[in-house]
């Protein structure tokens, strides 16, 4: 397929472990971009901005912020990102983009999380709860902003989520990573017409 269309996807971890999957799975049709970084929170999103989605030419951008933010340590009284300071900076990414690029735009919800397994095996904590609250802000801001929302949350927690998500209750297993990748092919070739 000579001039194929390109879609950046970008994100955290969860986004490193379907992306390459879906580059492979849709190198005939889509040109998949990414970063060799981990999106981290929606701060390093907002200060990457530039380098990671507004500089570069594609014809869809799908991005990802969420697990980061969330981040509870052990002795802290508040989230890496509170929730008042990730809807701030989701507004600012969202506003620089809409504004410096004419890239149409799609936004992924963040992946449950185990909580038990978690605190099992991390020296840090993250809550399904938060999972929750932070979708519900993101999912806000992105359906005000017209702006098609790819709910990986809700695809994994009605698919096995015990299955899904590995050991250390955040990353996903081959099945999980398999599941998101079906869902976001078929999104992103939805959203390009392919």
């Amino acid at each position: 397929m000579a001039n194929k269309p390109s879609a950046i996807l970008i994100g955290d971890s969860i986004c490193m472990g379907y992306r390459p999957l879906v580059k492979e799975r849709l190198s005939e049709k889509v040109n998949i971009l990414g970063v060799s970084a981990n999106g981290g929170d929606s701060s390093n999103m907002l200060k990457n901005l530039d380098e990671w989605m507004i500089s570069r030419e594609a014809d869809l951008i799908h991005f990802n912020c969420g697990l980061h933010d969330l981040k509870l340590e052990r002795n802290a009284t508040t989230h890496q990102q509170p929730l008042e300071a990730y809807e701030s900076n989701l507004r600012k990414i969202v506003e620089r983009l809409q504004k410096e690029t004419k890239t149409p735009l799609a936004w992924a919800t963040s992946t449950p999380v185990i909580d038990e397994r978690h605190s099992a095996v991390k020296g840090f904590d993250r809550h399904l709860t938060d999972v929750q609250a932070y979708n519900k802000v993101a999912t806000a801001i992105m359906t005000e902003a017209g702006i098609p929302i790819d709910d990986l949350y809700s695809v994994i927690q009605n698919d096995d989520v015990e299955m899904c998500i590995s050991a250390d209750g955040v990353h996903m297993t081959q099945r999980g990573n398999s599941v998101l990748t079906d869902m976001v092919c078929r999104f992103i070739q939805d959203r390009l017409g392919l």
